[in-house]
């Protein structure tokens, strides 16, 4: 048995969280400072946490591996099986050519580049976002509108800022998945709050995605398209989130995004000459104009309404109870950790969601799309497998940090940085989107920054009186704005549209929109903190 202690280091809380964040200042300096790879820096964080669960806090080395151990399985199910079929999906569109298909129906949608936008990096990319995050979103999106003729400098940054209001429910959910996971609060509660903040940033970033590319002419010709494609996709989002699912979340509002812009006519109408010589190359992908057979376009989109048609019918009650009785819960082995007061944590049970889980649906669904395009069963596999081999880093990337965020909560780390924090007290509200941020913006991913910070955040809240799931939601929240300038982004968006070596041009562009984004979600988070605008909360 293992008692967690709060104060381990000579009876010290100022001393005790300074060493228990050693781990988080390690993976910060070696990706921030260093620039080491990540899964190199988050390998020599887990060493971090774990020598300093033993020495300093005392953890068994039994149990510090066990801890260890469960963190990399969750890792790898559910988190990396739902990002492993999602992007299986994107990459057999691609081998049967669907996925240009897709993008030359979005093209003839709108010859305005500022609607092309809004379809192709606020909408599809949020489409891709739900299916697969981990910069994704980015790299197709910038290279579509490469495709559709924008700038190379300017295709880039629109990416990046319309990558930002969808991070929070991506890859089927998993940053709100692994939110709840980590705290130990319930997955409908979390991303229920998740599902009353960054909807209000879907209303802002429509409108800042059309200033970016035409500047206050582009904001005063397209601010109703615009607006109509925030509200629709904040309505559905919110709707999604609080009332269906959190893994539809985005799916539903990226679907409702384009079907606003697709239902105003305004938005359909051909962009004036001087827009698009001042947005655009003058170079125009010459395969915008082939004409696709109906059929062909109808296959293109059934991959996506494929997994809207297995999610829903997953949420009928009926069926839903039926999957869920696949679920298997067991203690982990090796493990006995009792908290500060002598309760068992939640961490001594693993829930192991077989059939239920996002990641077994989207498989379900991937088999279907192999089946309607045409795929046969040995190209699926080796797709599949080529998946894996891609996602590789990724995938040690992602079991390391869940593996130190883990031995970090486990060992009680966690919940003396949260007691540190908390003196912060109402001003904690303000600040816990910044924590968010800050990760996302080093790791590049708010699944990451929810499995370091996210157990730090219950715990500061109930030190400070705070809603634990206002602050958990704030950690995702704000950190979806941190995506937009981690380095991984902007060397994912470089590499996409040939700018290699000006991601500090990126940068430049793309850092003020984030601060000033961010200040927004910080207030909104203190507003919700106070009878301003707690009646938002459930």
């Amino acid at each position: 048995m293992y008692v967690q202690e709060v104060e381990p280091v000579a009876g010290s809380l100022g001393l005790s969280a300074l060493v228990a964040a050693l781990p988080l200042l390690v993976v910060l300096v070696l990706l921030g400072g260093v620039r080491m790879k990540a899964h190199l820096a988050a390998l020599l964080g887990l060493l971090a946490a774990a020598l300093v669960a033993l020495f300093a806090y005392g953890m068994p080395f039994g149990q510090t591996l066990s801890s260890a151990a469960q963190g990399a399985a969750f890792g790898i199910f559910p988190i990396l099986w739902i990002v492993v079929n999602a992007l299986w999906v994107y990459r057999m569109t691609v081998r049967t050519r669907h996925f240009d298909v897709l993008r030359r129906s979005f093209g003839r949608l709108s010859d305005d580049p500022r609607i092309q936008a809004l379809v192709v990096a606020f909408c599809f990319g949020a489409l891709l976002e739900a299916l697969a995050g981990f910069g994704a979103p980015v790299a197709i999106c910038s290279v579509m509108l490469v495709a559709l003729g924008f700038d190379p400098v300017r295709a880039a940054v629109v990416a990046l800022v319309a990558n930002t209001a969808p991070v929070a429910f991506g890859a089927m959910g998993t940053p709100v998945v692994t939110l709840a996971q980590v705290t130990g609060l319930p997955l409908d509660s979390v991303a229920s709050v998740v599902g009353r903040q960054t909807p209000l940033l879907a209303l802002v970033v429509p409108l800042l995605l059309v200033a970016l590319v035409d500047g206050r002419r582009g904001l005063r010709e397209t601010w109703l398209p615009a607006l109509a494609c925030g509200v629709a996709f904040a309505a559905a989002q919110f709707a999604a989130s609080n009332y269906v699912s959190a893994q539809l979340a985005d799916i539903a509002a990226a679907l409702a995004g384009a079907a606003a812009l697709v239902a105003l006519p305004r938005a359909r109408r051909p962009a004036a000459e001087p827009v698009r010589v001042a947005v655009l190359t003058g170079v125009r992908s010459e395969d915008l104009d082939e004409e696709d057979p109906r059929p062909d376009v109808l296959r293109a989109y059934a991959p996506y309404a494929l997994i809207v048609l297995v999610f829903s019918v997953a949420q009928i009650p009926a069926v839903k109870d039926w999957l869920a009785g696949a679920t298997r819960t067991f203690d982990w082995p090796f493990l006995n950790v009792l908290n500060p007061h002598g309760e068992p944590v939640g961490g001594n049970v693993f829930t192991l969601p077989l059939v239920s889980t996002g990641g077994t649906l989207v498989l379900l669904a991937g088999l279907g799309t192999a089946a309607v395009l045409g795929v046969r069963a040995r190209t699926a596999a080796e797709e599949w497998v080529a998946t894996v081999h891609e996602l590789r880093f990724a995938i040690l990337t992602v079991t390391s940090v869940l593996a130190l965020a883990y031995v970090m909560n486990l060992s009680g780390q966690a919940a003396t940085i949260g007691q540190f924090v908390a003196a912060a007290g109402a001003g904690l509200a303000f600040l816990s989107p910044v924590l968010g941020w800050f990760g996302v913006a080093v790791t590049g991913s708010d699944t990451s920054a929810n499995a370091l910070f996210g157990a730090l955040q219950v715990s500061a809240a109930r030190e400070s009186g705070l809603s634990p799931e206002l602050l958990a939601a704030a950690n995702s929240s704000g950190g979806v704005l941190g995506k937009m300038i981690s380095p991984q982004n902007l060397t994912i968006a470089c590499a996409a549209v040939g700018l290699a070596g000006r991601e500090g041009d990126l940068l430049r562009k793309v850092l003020p929109w984030s601060a000033g984004l961010l200040l927004i979600m910080c207030l909104i988070v203190l507003g919700q903190s106070s009878p301003v605008l707690g009646w938002m909360l459930p």
